[in-house]
């Protein structure tokens, strides 16, 4: 997610660079810097791309590029999110709920978190926290309901 943003200020960078220089500027002069020599350095870190954007970077979105994590703590934490994720539906059944009722109830509970989870994300996103509900839920019925038929196909039942 922070490479996203990052990303939309690279494409900001290159698109706008006087703007995003006067931005800069704006956030070193309300730190105390005198504005001309705030835009003398600006001007200085946009000549060159890489500096600018990671200046804009820690400026203006408080992100460290270089703290963004490795792959390995990326892997793992994406590891513990399904794990977690993936035992949601089954705490109707663990309580010891009827298999009509648990199905049920684990049904709304993954839809409702899948909901909560696409409204988190838009956060991060920068899109319609409502919308990005719906599209998460979206997607989750239709792989449960794309497995449930699979199953049905393969003549697996539950039951």
């Amino acid at each position: 997610m922070y490479e996203y943003q990052i990303g939309l200020e690279r494409d900001e960078l290159a698109e706008y660079p006087d703007e995003e220089a006067e931005e800069l500027a704006l956030i070193y002069a309300a730190r105390g810097m005198e504005v001309e020599q705030a835009r003398a350095l600006a001007q200085t870190l946009i000549k060159d791309p890489a500096q600018a954007l990671d200046a804009l970077a820690r400026e203006e979105l408080g992100i460290n590029p270089q703290d963004l994590g490795s792959p390995w703590g990326a892997a793992i934490a994406s590891f513990v999110s399904f794990a977690a994720g993936a035992t949601l539906p089954l705490v109707p059944f663990l309580a010891g709920w009827p298999l009509a009722r648990g199905t049920f109830a684990a049904a709304a509970l993954t839809l409702v978190t899948l909901y909560a989870i696409g409204m988190l994300l838009s956060l991060f996103t920068g899109r319609n926290a409502w919308l990005g509900g719906l599209r998460m839920m979206a997607i989750g019925a239709a792989a449960g309901a794309a497995t449930f038929l699979i199953g049905r196909l393969l003549g697996v039942a539950v039951g």
